[in-house]
């Protein structure tokens, strides 16, 4: 062999030996995240301060159970809790704060389908978990992607239901109001499909009225069309204001709502007008599992307030990621994703939770509830 060659095969060598620690780095780091003893940070996005609805407390509640129980395999559990103030520009920049924060194991977000589904495409490709207790626009969960859950059923579960009551009701001919974003429009759409094999006619939908004289008009219209009922797929405050109209506009017929009214703010908001109306949720606190009347105990001795749905939502949210992250080992996300999918019947406080290949829980989760002087 040529003097000539030598260079060329120490070159040859050094980029191999290289090679082969930058390997060894890139391994060792990966064993250092996944060993890590430090906490365990979930992030949790939502406009806590313009629509909490109790669900810092439920969330909290959780992770203070938890880390008094010795925490997950001897890691307590931390929190980031960031408001994203129901913006997609503000909701998008946590999502991709989030996405740079290595330590965050997963995250509990957001509580608006239009904020949620342009967020899940960051926590997406960044392979973080985003499990929402709040989101159930069916888009959210139709793009494939393996690291984004919700812990509630979609609109098409929740109008399916509503849609059974509505008939057994002895409802025919309804009138749909809707807000113009993603939840609004996914559960107007999942009532009327299933209101047409309900046998239920929508005589008309609508998603803007200028005041109580155009109300008065659309009032008039809908009686030639011998309407019996609206079907509401808006959220809070909206939804209870347009009860709150209808009621100061005349009409006076059963209201029907998706989960987005399940809350405080109906009675007060909407009067009067709304007593009586059904809406189609989540969590019961009549419910004698075991899981349920300890929660609310716990709750209620905590914060001296009975729990509501969302304040249901974050606990089992937090319960159901320290589960899966028990069960994975650690807090590596393709781990923890692939465990969220295995549980099974999961017994949480608002029923027993299960995941499809899409993310979607599929546990029998729907509940009907009525307001009745001024409660749920």
């Amino acid at each position: 062999m040529s003097c000539m060659n030598f260079p060329i095969i120490r070159k040859k060598t050094c980029f191999i030996l290289l090679t082969l620690v930058l390997a060894l780095l890139t391994l060792t780091a990966g064993c250092l995240d996944s060993n890590n003893k430090g906490d365990i940070a979930i992030g949790v996005a939502w406009p806590f301060e313009s629509n909490n609805s109790m669900f810092r407390e439920g969330v909290e509640l959780a992770v203070k159970e938890i880390n008094q129980d010795g925490g997950i395999k001897g890691r307590k559990i931390r929190l980031v809790m960031k408001d994203d103030q129901s913006s997609v520009a503000v909701g998008m920049g946590i999502a991709q704060s989030f996405a740079k924060d290595r330590q965050v194991a997963a995250i509990i977000g957001h509580r608006n389908s239009f904020v949620s589904i342009p967020a899940s495409r960051i926590y997406e490709e960044a392979g973080l978990v985003m499990l929402s207790p709040a989101s159930t626009a069916p888009e959210l969960t139709r793009k494939g992607y393996k690291y984004v859950f919700r812990n509630l059923p979609g609109d098409d579960e929740i109008a399916r239901e509503i849609t059974r009551f509505c008939s057994q009701q002895g409802q025919k001919r309804m009138v749909v109001y809707y807000s113009e974003d993603s939840y609004g429009v996914g559960l107007a759409n999942s009532f009327e499909d299933h209101a047409k094999k309900a046998g239920i006619k929508v005589v008309d939908r609508i998603s803007y009225y200028g005041d109580l004289k155009d109300l008065e008009r659309l009032h008039n219209k809908w009686k030639a069309l011998d309407f019996d009922g609206i079907f509401i797929a808006s959220g809070m405050p909206a939804g209870a204001e347009f009860i709150a109209d209808c009621g100061r506009a005349g009409i006076s017929v059963r209201y029907y709502a998706g989960n987005a009214l399940d809350s405080p703010l109906l009675p007060e908001i909407g009067g009067q007008a709304a007593e009586g109306t059904v809406v189609g949720t989540i969590f019961n606190p009549a419910d004698t599992r075991e899981e349920v009347t300890r929660f609310i105990e716990s709750f209620t001795r905590e914060y001296n307030e009975q729990p509501g749905a969302y304040a249901a939502q974050g606990y089992d949210a937090v319960k159901l990621l320290a589960a899966a992250i028990e069960q994975a080992g650690d807090s590596d996300s393709a781990a923890l994703a692939d465990h969220l999918r295995g549980l099974k019947n999961w017994p949480g406080v608002t029923g027993c939770h299960s995941f499809d290949q899409n993310g979607d829980d599929i546990g029998e989760l729907v509940v009907i509830k009525v307001l009745r002087d001024g409660k749920l």
